[in-house]
């Protein structure tokens, strides 16, 4: 490359470097807002509405192997820009993280969040009946929890948060497993999943299917050698018994992680698609 090309590309770089950091300059953000002290440690979520926000909201799960931790506000607007350029609010809501905290510790935060985040709605402009939770692998199966494992709050209590409901309008979960049973226990890969095998029913997402739950995008590859594909087969199955709305997407080729561009490309469109059927506005 000759002096004046090197001279371009290093324009033109630095061009979309300020263009993404204006873009971003443009979003509205409530950065680590705390919704509980649990063990000595202070979970948070933080939230980001884009300029032309329409009061839908999509709760995003930070986990992976059920550790989770702070991902940066950059990266959250980059990875998932293609919801914001639609309007949708992000929050991206942290748990107690493995290897110290398990898989029922992660459940009970995240069921919390939802309550903190409806109650505080109006803060971020946020229509709370119009929220979507969606989570890829650990994250997607604590989607799948609070999908169907809401309530409507302790309606007896005193603690404002405690007594709002905690369900969601929709959930999307990218790979998700669905059935805890016979994975508990030592595991090096996954500490979360080291607990009383006896608690797996009750953090295990296919337990608590009913016709109420709300509509449900499952979203699985065929080479998912992680979490088999029979886990949202099976979770496909059992909504669609009880009547539910739930459609599985099945990725040919796809692994775990969706490393493929067009994969990715595919999952956004079919997002858009059922979050814009189900949390349209009135």
């Amino acid at each position: 490359m000759n002096q004046s090309a090197r001279y371009v590309t290093l324009l033109l770089t630095a061009f979309v470097c300020i263009s993404a950091s204006v873009a971003f300059a443009e979003n509205t953000i409530h950065e680590d807002v705390a919704y509980v002290v649990r063990d000595g440690v202070e979970v948070s979520y933080d939230v980001v509405s884009p300029p032309e926000a329409h009061g839908a909201a999509v709760v995003l799960m930070s986990s992976g192997g059920w550790f989770s931790r702070k991902r940066p506000l950059e990266q959250i607007q980059q990875g998932f820009g293609y919801l914001l350029d639609a309007g949708f609010t992000l929050v991206a809501v942290r748990h107690r993280s493995a290897p110290e905290f398990k898989v029922p510790h992660a459940v009970a935060d995240v069921q919390l969040a939802i309550r903190h985040i409806r109650h505080h709605a109006g803060d971020y402009g946020i229509d709370a009946d119009r929220l979507a939770a969606m989570g890829f692998s650990s994250g997607g199966h604590l989607t799948l929890m609070i999908a169907l494992d809401a309530d409507r709050g302790e309606t007896d209590s005193g603690d404002a948060v405690a007594a709002t409901p905690n369900h969601v309008a929709a959930a999307v979960a990218y790979f998700p497993p669905v059935d805890l049973n016979g994975i508990t226990g030592p595991n090096e890969r996954f500490p979360a999943l080291d607990f009383d095998a006896a608690l797996a029913n009750s953090v295990s997402p296919i337990n608590f299917v009913d016709a109420e739950d709300p509509p449900v995008l499952l979203l699985h590859g065929t080479e998912d050698n992680l979490v088999p594909l029979s886990n949202s087969s099976r979770m496909h199955a059992k909504l669609e018994e009880v009547g539910g709305d739930v459609e599985l997407s099945i990725f040919e080729g796809a692994g775990h992680g969706f490393r493929e561009e067009h994969h990715n490309k595919r999952a956004q469109t079919e997002i858009l698609t059922f979050l814009g059927a189900h949390l349209a506005g009135s």
